[in-house]
């Protein structure tokens, strides 16, 4: 008797598993579709106020651009360049020196950030020195730059190395700072040598710091070689907007950011996926819990 009730019971929990898992999805589906809506509902809004303002005169497009002038000018440039250039070649600029600043970046800080994580000699050494570095103008650090190596594109790459250096390193420094001390000692007791304890603890441990700040690295990389681009160079995204700047063209500089925003949301996606395979791991935080 108990038997046949257990196997009659069984069919009714796989049945209520799957209807909640059912329900699961299509939450997830209609906040999906929630959240793209709002989104497009937003864009909606602001470029459509935006138009309007200007078509009744009260934001002057002079100063502003205007929606339909800025998609005009876009097309522009794409199709008929720029004074220095076609427009691709000065994308494919920026990407590279931001590209090449990213990496540099993103290197050296992780590489500086686990060993001073791991070592208070280190830390108390350097720490004064990158904190004095770090209290410098980006601006000046361009000029230096630009001094030193000319309008060609090393100054633009040290300069978004720069920018991206800092942000990595601190949050890997941090990072380091946050392992379970627990999983150390036990990986020691377990005869793990140093490189070992850096390797397979202290690294993965830390790289949900790492991912984290690498969302807003590129968006500084970016910044730092527009920087570079526009105190000093013979093409890039920055000159375009540089050269608009000075012709009083709104348009042609609304243009260029959107095509820089683009190119910023393309990366952020990109990490996102690097983040989602590298971390697979880990299980989801509460707020991606309740989203499900």
């Amino acid at each position: 008797m108990s038997t046949t009730s257990t196997a009659s019971a069984a069919p009714v929990a796989d049945g209520k598993q799957t209807s909640v898992a059912a329900a699961a999805r299509r939450a997830a589906r209609r906040r999906v579709a929630s959240v793209w809506a709002g989104r497009f509902g937003l864009a909606v809004f602001v470029i459509g106020g935006w138009q309007l303002f200007t078509d009744l005169g009260i934001v002057d497009k002079f100063f502003f651009g205007q929606p339909s002038g800025i998609w005009s000018r876009l097309i522009d440039l794409f199709q008929n360049g720029t004074e220095f250039g076609s427009f691709y070649a000065n994308i494919w600029t920026t990407i590279e020196e931001a590209l090449v600043g990213f990496g540099v970046g993103t290197v050296a800080g992780v590489i500086l950030g686990v060993a001073l994580g791991q070592s208070r000699f280190l830390s108390d050494v350097l720490g004064p020195y990158i904190k004095i570095v770090n209290a410098i103008p980006r601006i000046v650090l361009g000029s230096i730059f630009i001094v030193a190596f000319g309008i060609g594109v090393m100054p633009k790459i040290l300069l978004a190395a720069v920018l991206v250096f800092f942000i990595v390193f601190f949050n890997a420094f941090q990072g380091v700072r946050e392992v379970d001390r627990n999983v150390l000692a036990n990986a020691r007791v377990l005869g793990a040598s140093r490189l070992q304890i850096t390797q397979h603890v202290i690294v993965p441990s830390a790289l949900t710091w790492i991912i984290a700040s690498l969302h807003s690295a590129f968006g500084f990389a970016i910044v730092g070689a527009l920087v570079g681009e526009v105190l000093g160079a013979q093409s890039g995204l920055g000159l375009v907007i540089k050269t608009a700047q000075d012709k009083f063209d709104p348009d042609g500089v609304f243009a260029t950011m959107l095509v820089i925003a683009v190119l910023v949301l393309g990366a952020e996606w990109l990490i996102g996926k690097l983040e989602h395979r590298l971390l697979s791991w880990r299980p989801p935080a509460p707020s991606e819990a309740n989203s499900l």
